[in-house]
Formats: C-alpha cells, sequence, structure tokens
C-alpha cells in the first residue's frame, strides 16, 4: 500500500457512494492507481506496469460485475449509459495493455493518469448519480 507522502489519488470520504461494498471497491481501485505512482516514484513504474495493468483488468471486471447487478435489479434508469461507460474504460485498459506488450515508450505516465482522471470523474460523476436511486431501493 502506498504511504501517505507518495499519494497521488488519496481516498476521502467525498468519494463514498454510501453503498459499503462499492467504496470498498473503489477504494481498491484507488489503491491500484497509487501503487503505480508508488512503483513510478521509487523508479520501478515500467517494471509493474504489467502486474498493476492485469490486476486492474481483473479487479475492474469484478467491480463492474457488482455495480451493474445493483442497477439492473433494480432498474436503475442510466443503466445502459453507466455500462457503456465501463465498457470504455476497460476497452481503453485492455489497450494499454496491449501497448505494453509491444514495449510502447512513456505508457506508464499516460496510463496513471488515465486512471487517475477517469477514476476520480467517474466515481463522483456517474456514480454518484446512482446513489440516490440505490440507496431509496434499500442497497448500502
Amino acid at each position: 500500500m502506498a504511504t501517505a507522502t507518495t499519494l497521488l489519488f488519496p481516498w476521502n470520504e467525498t468519494y463514498s457512494v454510501k453503498i459499503g461494498i462499492i467504496d470498498v471497491q473503489h477504494q481498491t481501485l484507488v489503491n491500484i492507481v497509487n501503487e503505480l505512482h508508488q512503483a513510478m516514484v521509487a523508479g520501478h513504474g515500467k517494471d509493474q506496469l504489467g502486474k498493476i495493468l492485469s490486476k486492474l483488468i481483473e479487479y475492474t471486471q469484478m467491480h463492474f460485475k457488482t455495480e451493474e447487478h445493483f442497477m439492473e435489479a433494480h432498474h436503475y434508469p442510466e443503466y445502459i449509459n453507466h455500462k457503456s461507460e465501463h465498457q470504455y474504460l476497460t476497452s481503453t485498459v485492455l489497450d494499454f495493455q496491449g501497448r505494453f506488450q509491444r514495449n510502447e515508450v512513456g505508457l506508464t505516465i499516460e496510463v496513471m493518469d488515465f486512471l487517475k482522471s477517469w477514476l476520480g470523474k467517474h466515481i463522483l460523476g456517474s456514480d454518484k448519480r446512482y446513489t440516490p436511486f440505490l440507496n431509496a431501493h434499500g442497497v448500502r
């Protein structure tokens, strides 16, 4: 886990969607971004990028299934749009993984910047929009 001095993306309650399991999963995703940043600070970003991308792909698949299950089960009206945002992240990370495997240069910073930006905007935007709806349907 990253130390306080090297956190690129510190978690705080502003990011909470008031659904326990999803908040825990979001914190794990934030930790993955911070893990990449910490590796870069230590000069090991490129060495760790492949492992971190694989972890991210695996974890986001599980996390997206959790969110989408709640949305689908409660007929969340923005479900299709939200799911397409998830598909965008998945395809972008898979593209990054392919570029990493082709040894593209400068990829680590691009990946880190993209992940921090996308995750922060997604949680504070799209995910926060489902909070009142799902909370009203008893999802906590």
